[in-house]
């Protein structure tokens, strides 16, 4: 087994981290989907509560 120093492995970790692509930028727009989907059900179903005075 190769030994590779502590400092190596944190710069290849570091580039790596960086090309990972939109992950972030997706778990973002996947949260304010949810939300907007909750907001948008609770905003409809609002209506249809019963006044029974």
């Amino acid at each position: 087994m190769q030994h590779i120093p502590a400092a190596a492995r944190l710069t290849e970790a570091a580039s790596a981290a960086g090309q990972q692509g939109a992950g972030n930028l997706l778990r973002i727009i996947l949260v304010v989907m949810i939300l907007g989907c909750v907001l948008t059900a609770w905003f409809l179903l609002r209506g249809y509560k019963r006044n029974d005075d």
